[in-house]
């Protein structure tokens, strides 16, 4: 026992040898960049601290999160330092922060040639597709998907064809979790209803044996992202991998099984390459279509199209599964998040509820019964957006995004070293009364006319490297209100003061997943 204990003992030192080893690296080449000629004048490195060794200061963010004040982290460092450029370290990384509109927009401005996005460690290990963006094929492939891919699935002409459907899909979902219930729990539902509709938007799956099977695994992956990148067992970092592994491989199976319909087939075999007459039409399939006759992209994602004089390049099987896991994982939280707040605001603020149902009644009058929404129907509800907006405003899904910087250039005279990691950050922005008067405030008015100034509304981030999810979030949680409004009245089941803010852990949601009585509205 004695030599257990001390082989235990042995390995924890070694251990914190090396973690303090590499502290002390990283703090002297901090000091070696204090200041440095850039482009013929003296620049130098933005104050802060990087706090413990390895944590940082990413408990103090935390606290402040939980607290429901995440824009107080932010706010406390550029008064203590005098800069909305300030450095720190989270979740293991050194960090430069680049505080307000301005910083917003140089990032924005400069994506694929000053900085590119960066995921964070725990996110590249249980999502492998996210690994490697700043590299030369990474940058490439990553526009490939923003100027090519997504919009050929994710834009506004590309959804009009498919609101219909999501509407057929929003009135499935109210009457089997909603109707004839007397009290919910509005989150989890929310996370039923966005996943679903992901599977069917973007892989054609409706058995709702399957997503059902498919959602448990679905929420470690996405539970490991918010976690520190510590792949040990039984860590949510190790358990998100593993879960990520499963449901990989069920999407490769249906892609596969897809292309197999389709008579297109890759990974290394040879095989007649017919399209289906006429063309399928669904996103998956349109995926799996997609080529590239001139590609930069990694060969290990892309399949010849062997009797193809022009030598297409097609999407793998197993890329198209990462890509698709990416897509869902990106906005299954955000927007089961945003649904379930706006819920609660307009449970607080009735004012505000009968305004939306004004609207969507009107909407519903120029429908003939029975027929389905279409997307001129969604940019009719103008006031509807503008609440949701608000609700972006003050409670946004992310708090902010990270990018890496791919060269050595200057911001507001401070040095910023290739490879650093900058933040942006939305709710700094949308909770200062410069950009925002009486920000505290709930008011859908704020987003008329012209609405706000730009870089200072930016729940979806900006850029060339916006979420190119936008426009489908915008529908999704557009023809949920329609239906919840005009469908029930609710009340909250736990009563609380509508001024105070939400705790974000990792996400700002109301205690308890926010249960509600729900009523039938006759209307």
């Amino acid at each position: 026992m004695d030599d257990l204990l001390l082989k235990i003992y042995m390995v924890l030192l070694s251990a914190l040898v090396f973690l303090l080893s590499l502290y002390s690296l990283k703090f002297f080449q901090s000091i070696l960049i204090k200041t440095k000629q850039h482009e013929g004048t003296t620049a130098v490195e933005p104050p802060g601290t990087t706090g413990w060794p390895i944590i940082g200061e990413t408990l103090d963010f935390g606290r402040a999160n939980l607290k429901g004040f995440p824009e107080k982290f932010f706010y406390d460092r550029v008064r203590k330092y005098s800069s909305k450029v300030f450095k720190t370290s989270l979740i293991g990384e050194t960090v430069t922060v680049l505080d307000g509109p301005a910083g917003n927009k140089f990032l924005f401005s400069n994506e694929y040639k000053l900085v590119t996005i960066w995921w964070p460690r725990a996110i590249q290990k249980i999502i492998p597709i996210t690994e490697g963006v700043a590299s030369p094929s990474g940058i490439q492939a990553s526009k490939n998907l923003r100027q090519k891919i997504y919009p050929l699935i994710l834009k506004r002409d590309a959804l009009r064809k498919y609101v219909d459907m999501m509407d057929s899909l929003t009135r499935k979902h109210f009457d089997t979790h909603w109707d004839n219930k007397e009290e919910v729990i509005v989150y989890p539902l929310v996370q039923i209803y966005t996943f679903s509709m992901a599977c069917w938007f973007l892989l054609s799956v409706d058995d709702e044996c399957l997503v059902h099977e498919l959602l448990k695994p679905f929420n470690v992956v996405v539970d490991g992202f918010a976690s520190l990148p510590i792949n040990l067992p039984g860590t949510p970092l190790n358990r998100g991998i593993k879960a990520s592994k499963f449901i990989r491989n069920e999407f490769e199976k249906i892609v596969k099984q897809r292309m197999n319909q389709m008579h297109l087939f890759g990974e290394g075999e040879e095989k007649e390459t017919i399209l289906p007459q006429p063309p399928a039409k669904d996103m998956l399939s349109q995926m799996i279509m997609f080529s590239d006759n001139n590609p930069e992209d990694d060969e290990a994602n892309v399949t010849d199209d062997h009797n193809n004089q022009n030598k297409k390049k097609f999407m793998s099987a197993t890329y198209i599964a990462d890509l698709i896991l990416c897509l869902m994982a990106a906005g299954y939280h955000t927007t089961s998040t945003v649904i379930t707040v706006l819920m609660k605001f307009l449970a607080d603020f009735p004012d505000v509820l009968n305004g939306v149902l004004l609207e969507q009644n009107e909407v519903a009058k120029t429908k003939a019964p029975g027929e389905l929404l279409n997307l001129d129907d969604i940019y009719k509800m103008k006031y509807s957006w503008n609440v949701i907006c608000e609700v972006l405003r003050l409670a946004p899904p992310f708090q902010g995004g990270f990018t890496e910087a791919l060269t050595d250039f200057t911001y507001a005279g401070y040095f910023i070293p290739k490879g650093r990691k900058l933040y942006w950050t939305g709710i700094s922005s949308h909770m200062n009364p410069e950009n925002f008067p009486d920000p505290e405030k709930f008011d859908p008015s704020r987003f008329q006319g012209k609405g706000p100034a730009p870089y200072t509304f930016i729940p979806f981030g900006g850029g060339a490297g916006m979420c190119p999810g936008y426009e489908y979030a915008r529908v999704e949680i557009l023809v949920f209100l329609h239906h919840v409004v005009r469908r029930y009245k609710w009340e909250k089941l736990i009563p609380g003061n509508i001024n105070e803010r939400l705790k974000v852990n990792p996400y700002p949601l109301p205690p308890k997943g926010f249960p509600i009585r729900l009523q039938p509205r006759t209307t």
